[in-house]
């Protein structure tokens, strides 16, 4: 690739470590790919979304037609391999948080969460069935675990019954802050059989009887998803389209640690927008007859800032190198997605500070990093629920309740 460094540095001008020299010239043109369309189509009306929580039009038809999974420009070098490199996922996830996160979770839900259930999930025949149509976006799916009364203890309190009647089950129960359920074709629900006590996962419709969705208001963060209720009243689902391989709780920790790392990815790329947004204000904005960038204080911050993000690029790095190798490590993703998360929220708390009182302000983007850390400091396993996860190695005692 001609001037790729020069590419590289103007693509990922905070990897400082560089990091995005370990990508492939087919997965940075990718990347370029994926950089310009953003900024060209969704960059002007973005603030204006996540105020009014509305999905920018044609976004997910348009990340489909990009190929993220299927791209020849991605498995350049590696025409063997069934799947992108981890490395290019980091990135992937990275610059797509770097733009927004509410369109890197909105995009992460379908392909992490949802995806990886029906290809962990799915019979052999299901997953011919669904998999390269998730793959293209010609359908879309979330992941329905989650429940009013039950979050991080859900292995514990899964209150959604599945009663079975000869060849079809019978759903009755309630899911909350499921992401794009209002607009996925195949929602995996997640429910107790009644008689084993053990989970089940099962394929439903949207527009299936007995199945009513409404959108979560007045959030204060990930304007632009709309996370969901799901209500289920004696919804029918035929035994072919329960998803046979998901049986156990342990099943569906599997699916949760496939894309733990993902959020660990996706706080990295939160932090670099927050740098982003806040070097763009500094440079900018005038007082005392001179830019706020000239000062001391400012640039302290701001060094701070590209710190938390260098360590975390660096975690995260190695955390893809370690999944490249087959090595998905339990400890290793809720060290990533605990960290990460955690540094995040201190790194857009120097940015929205040293944007002043237009830091409040959605016009300016800081707000928009600020406001969306919340969200990812608390989804995928909460702060404490990682550390428990990581102590329990540590202790080998267990001390959730």
């Amino acid at each position: 690739m001609e001037n790729r460094k020069e590419i590289l540095e103007k693509l990922y001008p905070e990897d400082v470590l560089k990091i995005s020299e370990g990508l492939t010239d087919g997965e940075v043109k990718f990347l370029s790919q994926m950089v310009e369309l953003l900024e060209t189509k969704y960059r002007k009306d973005l603030n204006k979304h996540w105020s009014n929580a509305t999905v920018p039009e044609g976004f997910f038809e348009d990340m489909g037609k990009l190929g993220y999974y299927t791209n020849p420009l991605l498995f350049e070098g590696r025409e063997d391999s069934k799947q992108t490199s981890q490395l290019f996922q980091f990135f992937f996830a990275y610059t797509l948080a770097r733009f927004d996160v509410s369109l890197n979770t909105l995009l992460g839900v379908h392909s992490g969460l949802g995806f990886n259930t029906f290809l962990f999930g799915g019979s052999d025949e299901q997953k011919a069935k669904y998999i390269p149509k998730l793959a293209s976006h010609e359908l879309r799916t979330c992941f329905a675990l989650t429940e009013p009364d039950h979050g991080s203890d859900v292995a514990w309190g899964l209150e959604t019954e599945a009663r079975r009647e000869g060849d079809k089950w019978i759903l009755n129960g309630e899911k909350r802050w499921i992401g794009g359920a209002n607009v996925a074709d195949v929602i995996p629900i997640f429910a107790r059989d009644v008689e084993t006590n053990k989970p089940k996962a099962f394929i439903v419709e949207r527009e299936q009887a007995g199945v009513d969705i409404d959108v979560i208001d007045n959030k204060i963060a990930l304007r632009i998803v709309p996370n969901c209720n799901i209500h289920l009243k004696d919804v029918e689902v035929k035994e072919e389209n329960r998803l046979q391989n998901i049986n156990s709780f342990r099943d569906i920790a599997k699916v949760l640690y496939s894309t733990r790392a993902g959020v660990a990815f996706m706080a990295t790329g939160a932090m670099a927008g927050a740098l982003q947004a806040t070097l763009k204000y500094v440079n900018e904005r005038e007082q005392f007859g001179k830019t706020i960038a000239n000062y001391q204080l400012v640039q302290e911050k701001l060094s701070m800032m590209q710190a938390n993000l260098t360590n975390a690029m660096a975690l995260s790095a190695q955390i893809a190198k370690l999944q490249e190798n087959g090595d998905y490590n339990e400890i290793v993703t809720s060290i990533g997605k605990m960290s990460n998360a955690l540094r995040l929220r201190e790194t857009v708390a120097m940015g929205r500070g040293v944007c002043g009182g237009n830091g409040i302000v959605v016009d300016y983007d800081i707000a928009r990093f600020f406001s969306d850390a919340e969200a990812i400091f608390t989804y995928e396993g909460t702060h404490e629920i990682n550390a428990l996860v990581i102590g329990r190695a540590l202790t080998g005692k267990a001390a959730f309740n």
